[in-house]
């Protein structure tokens, strides 16, 4: 502690000098602030009731500070920090479980294919009770899945609990080798005969490469006899920039993408596609709803503006923003908000989101009857305003007063054509949850968006039928 101590004040002294430097070239008031944060900290650190411990008191006011911003700026500490590592690499050391907690302890959902876990023979079902040789009841699901993930090639322990009907449960213990795991971003199969499907869950290294391969697979399936692609971006809470721009450029033969502006006008980027199409303009339908998030509103963007795909669905989630991961040494980063990104027409989705082209509305409603309602990206407390709606309120309270002086019934005219809102059942859900997806394994007659898209792109329906399909399947 004391050694930790004498690093915290050298970091002080360093932070204190630094904002001297800047206060006399710059604003005496920031520095006047700075010492008042530093008086508080001192003071939290001598006289608050109970000891605490440094680090936890300056990573909160890191994180408050960030928070203060919008509600994507974060301080990732070591742990938060690895798991993004992950995330965006698709790829980890580990055992190839796909797992979840149960009763205290882990329970295997599936071993993935062609891993350490399904050569060892571990089954869905089966439960987790030691890793090596530490109990992991009382663990987080988080903490046993970080026990089990470590170097390629490092060895590992587990007991297993296998429970065998109308027989006692089996115990026993398996050794392991930890090996590289490929986390899949993308799958794929074939829908009615002659159209494809491509599932795309997250936008991390893997998923161009899995949306190519994907394609690939297809067309050597079906040949002259595909008639045309669906490209399911349901609950894809989005992940890299340049995955979402190198997805959109292989349906794209020319033209923008997306640009990006920060804050000065130098920083404005515009990426532009390149010649070729992965399926040779075939009919392209994208499924989105509440949950395409960031990432997935680029790629759903640039294919409507375009004109290359159908967007079907509901509203997407509205992040129109740029987070920088911005290293903070070896084990720390900071994520935060550097841009807004807009579409090729010059659209900002922050707040607004994708607007499908053909509204097809999927309920999720709960065991217990209860509908989910989608939060998005403008329920989230702090989340940067559209500057674009700001614009377009601001005309518009203008057109209304004029309307008002030549027509002051026009307001009342207006009310009575409102339609009365629907009510949802009063529950929240987050804006990306995969669960669902993750099971889907070939068509369900319950979906309602997918079937849709696969009439449409069989020539069952057309966009003209929307209206209709939409009011039978609220009906």
């Amino acid at each position: 502690m004391r050694g930790y101590l004498l690093g915290a004040g050298v970091a002080v002294m360093a932070f204190v000098g630094s904002a001297t430097s800047y206060a006399e070239g710059n604003n005496a008031e920031t520095y006047r602030q700075l010492n008042l944060l530093m008086e508080v900290f001192e003071r939290v650190r001598a006289e608050y009731v109970e000891e605490v411990e440094d680090k936890e008191v300056l990573e909160a006011a890191i994180n408050g500070m960030l928070a203060s911003l919008d509600p994507h700026s974060s301080y990732m500490g070591p742990d938060s920090f690895r798991a993004m590592q992950v995330q965006t690499r698709g790829e980890y050391g580990g055992l190839g479980l796909e797992v979840t907690q149960e009763n205290g302890v882990v329970k295997v959902v599936s071993p993935i294919d062609d891993t350490p876990a399904s050569r060892a023979g571990l089954k869905s079902g089966d439960y987790i009770t030691q890793i090596d040789g530490k109990p992991v009841l009382g663990l987080t699901l988080n903490d046993a899945v970080e026990m089990m993930r470590g170097p390629v090639g490092a060895p590992l322990t587990i007991t297993v609990v296998r429970p065998m009907e109308g027989e006692d449960d089996e115990i026993f213990d398996v050794d392991l080798v930890r090996d590289n795991i490929t986390v899949a971003a993308v799958s794929h199969r074939i829908e009615r005969d002659n159209v494809g499907y491509v599932r795309v869950r997250t936008f991390n290294d893997q998923t161009t490469r899995g949306v190519k391969e994907a394609v690939r697979d297809i067309e050597e399936q079906l040949g002259e006899s595909m008639v045309g692609l669906v490209l399911d971006l349901r609950s894809n809470p989005g992940g890299l920039l340049d995955q979402a721009i190198a997805v959109s450029d292989a349906f794209l033969e020319k033209g923008e993408v997306v640009s990006t502006r920060g804050r000065h006008a130098r920083d404005t980027k515009r990426w532009h596609a390149t010649p070729g199409d992965l399926i040779n303009g075939k009919p392209v339908v994208v499924l989105v709803d509440a949950g395409s998030a960031s990432a997935s509103e680029i790629v759903a963007g640039a294919l409507q503006d375009h004109r290359r795909a159908t967007i079907l669905g509901d509203d997407t989630f509205g992040k129109g923003t740029v987070q920088t991961i911005i290293p903070l040494g070896a084990e720390s980063a900071l994520r935060l908000t550097t841009a807004r990104y807009y579409t090729p027409s010059g659209r900002s989705i922050q707040e607004r989101g994708i607007e499908p082209d053909i509204e097809v509305h999927q309920p999720r409603v709960l065991p217990n009857g209860r509908v989910l309602k989608p939060r998005r990206e403008k329920d989230l407390i702090g989340h940067l305003r559209n500057e674009q709606l700001v614009d377009e309120a601001e005309s518009d309270v203008k057109k209304d007063e004029i309307a008002a002086v030549i027509d002051p019934d026009a307001d009342a005219a207006k009310d009575q054509a409102a339609p009365e809102p629907q009510q949802d059942a009063k529950a929240t859900a987050d804006a990306a949850d995969s669960a669902d997806a993750e099971a889907e394994t070939e068509e369900d007659p319950g979906d309602y968006q997918l079937n849709y898209a696969l009439d449409l792109l069989q020539g069952i329906r057309t966009v003209e039928t929307q209206q209709q399909a939409a009011a039978d399947i609220e009906n």
